[in-house]
């Protein structure tokens, strides 16, 4: 059931950063990031009152809040990193990043994986960057490759990642509540600093409203997936995303895919079949 919640919380964060991609070149990535945000904790909200009644301690609710600090960090910096760097190295360095660290740390916290599961990660790490790539015709307008954005944004979701698995899952989805508002306060100041000006219509408010129903989806799928299994298979499928993303790109929009993408989705079909298998 992990492997299924994981993939199925993959599928939401591609299809979330999908349309949040369409729709921030028409409102700008703070406003998108922002809204994202706010759906997804009014999703959470509803989740803890007509959901499962669980309790919540302080700790729990401590880990959600540090889940919440890593959500903001890992989205915002994402963003800049494309806008003052190369989305080429910028993804796939944020999505790689973003597997190994949760999937180290529950092993280094003695998660144990049979030889299949961990064959299925040693093809799933590549196919996280490779999915992620693409030529960056714009390189010669950039000033730096966009490394250390890179950087933090895999470190940020890392934290995010983490964090959920540690709130635990005995207090539910209590530990997205003050996440997710938390995330939504530190992204605001990236929002109205937004320097275009905001052009809001139907098409516009259709993809906010995707971006931001798919994000809170994935976060309740992946809280849920901590649950019922090891972090280091989790966060590991869970960062697949990239694949449904370039997926959606080439039904929705025409984008051809590269080589190294499509020896991707064939190194992330052969991990998925491994690790489920395992």
């Amino acid at each position: 059931m992990a492997v299924i919640l994981g993939l199925l919380a993959a599928v939401a964060y591609g299809a979330s950063d999908f349309a949040a991609g369409v729709g921030g070149r028409r409102l700008g990535a703070g406003v998108v990031a922002l809204f994202v945000q706010i759906v997804a904790f009014l999703m959470a909200v509803i989740a803890v009152t007509v959901g499962a009644h669980h309790g919540f301690t302080a700790s729990a609710l401590g880990w959600g809040l540090v889940a919440g600090v890593g959500c903001a960090a890992g989205t915002m910096a994402l963003y800049r990193g494309f806008v003052v760097g190369r989305i080429s190295v910028v993804a796939p360095l944020s999505a790689v990043v973003a597997a190994v660290v949760p999937a180290l740390t529950g092993i280094a916290l003695g998660e144990h994986l049979t030889s299949l599961a961990g064959l299925g990660l040693v093809f799933a790490l590549p196919a996280i960057g490779l999915v992620s790539w693409h030529r960056d015709t714009a390189a010669k307008t950039k000033t730096r490759p966009g490394v250390l954005e890179g950087l933090i944004s895999g470190a940020g979701f890392a934290v995010l990642f983490i964090a959920l698995d540690q709130a635990g899952a005995a207090a539910g989805f209590w530990p997205l509540v003050p996440g997710l508002a938390l995330a939504g306060v530190l992204i605001l100041p990236f929002a109205l600093k937004e320097p275009r000006p905001i052009r809001v219509d139907t098409a516009a408010l259709a993809l906010l409203l995707t971006a931001g129903v798919f994000g809170g989806a994935a976060d309740l799928l992946f809280l849920t997936a901590t649950g019922r299994g090891p972090l280091s298979i989790v966060a590991v499928l869970t960062a697949l995303y990239p694949a449904v993303t370039i997926l959606l790109a080439r039904i929705f929009l025409g984008e051809r895919w590269n080589a190294a993408q499509a020896c991707g989705l064939l190194a992330a079909a052969v991990a998925i079949t491994l690790i489920t298998l395992g």
